[in-house]
C-alpha cells in the first residue's frame, strides 16, 4: 500500500487458527554496511555482545533481547532496510507485492542484498492476516516492527515466538530517525544509529545543494481516496519530509488544516482544493494509471492552480510511490536519482 492512515483491525480467523500452530511448536547506490546474512553479521559485529541484554519498551509491551540476534524477521516498513544497512539481512520480511518489481521484491532491497552476495529473505504475508506459521518456521531470534500496525493481540502472539519490538507510541507513527535508533539498539549497534541518520540527511542535503532552483518553491503533498475526496499530508509525514529535505518548502497553508488524529494528514475535501492556490507544486501519487485518469478528470481537482499549469510531481509506478513514502538508508539513494528529474520538470513550468 502507498500510505498508512489508521491502526490495523484485530486478528482474523486465519491468524486465530495459526495460533494453534504456535502453541504446538513452542522464530543511486545503496551500500549495505556489512555482511549479507544475520549469522555472518553476528560474527563480524565487533563487540556487539557487550550491548546485550537490552530491553526495548513499546506501546504494546517490552522486548528483552538477551544476545546478538542471528535470525531476524521484520514487519511493517523500513525495518528490513535499516537492518540490511547495519549488516544484518533478515531471514524473513513482510511482503509488499504492491511496491515490488518483477523480481517479486522491493527493488532497493533486492539490489542491496544481491549486490552484497547475500541470500534474499523469505517473504510472508503481513498486515491483518500475518502468516504466523511462516514466522514460526523461520525460527527468529527477534521480530522487528517499530513502524508497523501490529495489534496488541498480534504482539502477544509474536512475543511468544521471539522478542518483538513494536512502535513506541501509535501504529504507523514512528519517525524515520527514531526507527533507525530502535533497530540499531535491538541489533546491538546503538552507536551506529547516529552514523546512519547522518548519512541519510547528507544524501538529501547533497541533492538539495545541486538544485538551487528549488529555493522558495512551495508545495503541498496531497492524496485522494475516491471521487470528491482530498487530503493533505502534514509536514512531518515521511514523504513530505523527504521532499522538504530536497530543498522545497511546505506551503504554510498546510499547517492550518486540522490533522486527523494519528495520521500525519488532514482530510480537507475536494471542495477546498482552492485553498492550495499558493502551492507552487503539487505532489501526489496514484494507485494505477486508471485511477490517475479518473482523479485528474474531476473539474475541481483539475482547477487547483498547480495542477492546472502542470506543476505536478506524480507517479503511478508502484515501487517509486512506495520508496518515496519511506525514509531509510536504502530508499533515499534509490529515490533521489528518480525524483529529481520529475521535480525539475514541474519547477520548469513555474512562471518565475
Amino acid at each position: 500500500m502507498p500510505f498508512r492512515f489508521t491502526r490495523r483491525r484485530a486478528f482474523s480467523a486465519v491468524v486465530a487458527t495459526a495460533l494453534l500452530v504456535i502453541t504446538g511448536c513452542g522464530t543511486s547506490d545503496p551500500k549495505p554496511a556489512g555482511p549479507a546474512t544475520s549469522a555472518d553479521a553476528s560474527a563480524a559485529s565487533g563487540g556487539a555482545a557487550g550491548a546485550f541484554p537490552v530491553t526495548i519498551d513499546s506501546a504494546l509491551g517490552k522486548a528483552t533481547i538477551t544476545k546478538q540476534p542471528e535470525r531476524i524477521v521484520t514487519l511493517g516498513q523500513g525495518s528490513a532496510e535499516t537492518a540490511i544497512a547495519l549488516g544484518h539481512t533478515p531471514v524473513g520480511i513482510e511482503s509488499y507485492a504492491w511496491g515490488s518489481d518483477k523480481t517479486g521484491y522491493l527493488p532497493w532491497i533486492h539490489e542491496a542484498v544481491t549486490k552484497a552476495g547475500g541470500t534474499l529473505p523469505k517473504q510472508f504475508t503481513g498486515g491483518e492476516d500475518i502468516d504466523i506459521e511462516a514466522i514460526v518456521e523461520l525460527e527468529p531470534d527477534v521480530i522487528l516492527a517499530p513502524w508497523s500496525g501490529i495489534t496488541a493481540d498480534q504482539f502477544k502472539i509474536l512475543s511468544d515466538i521471539a522478542p518483538t519490538v513494536a512502535y513506541p507510541d501509535l501504529a504507523w507513527s514512528t519517525n524515520w530517525d527514531q526507527q533507525i535508533e530502535i533497530i540499531s539498539k535491538a541489533l546491538g549497534k546503538p552507536e551506529q544509529a547516529a552514523t546512519l541518520i547522518a548519512e541519510v540527511k547528507k544524501r538529501l542535503a547533497d541533492a538539495a545543494a545541486t538544485r538551487p532552483q528549488y529555493k522558495d518553491v512551495t508545495f503541498s503533498y496531497i492524496y485522494t481516496t475516491g471521487p470528491g475526496t482530498l487530503g493533505v499530508f502534514k509536514p512531518e509525514e515521511q514523504r513530505v519530509k523527504m521532499v522538504s529535505s530536497l530543498g522545497l518548502t511546505v506551503d504554510p497553508v498546510v499547517d492550518t488544516f486540522k490533522e486527523t488524529e494519528g495520521t500525519d494528514s488532514a482530510v480537507i475535501g475536494l471542495e477546498n482544493g482552492q485553498k492550495l492556490a499558493k502551492s507552487d507544486l503539487i505532489f501526489t501519487f496514484y494507485s494505477d494509471a486508471k485511477t490517475r485518469k479518473e482523479v485528474e478528470a474531476q473539474k475541481l481537482y483539475a482547477s487547483i492552480p498547480a495542477i492546472k499549469r502542470g506543476s505536478v510531481v506524480a507517479s503511478d509506478d508502484q515501487p517509486f510511490v512506495t520508496a518515496s513514502s519511506i525514509i531509510n538508508p536504502l530508499t533515499v539513494p534509490w529515490v533521489i536519482e528518480r525524483y529529481l528529474p520529475l521535480i525539475d520538470e514541474a519547477v520548469a513550468k513555474l512562471d518565475r
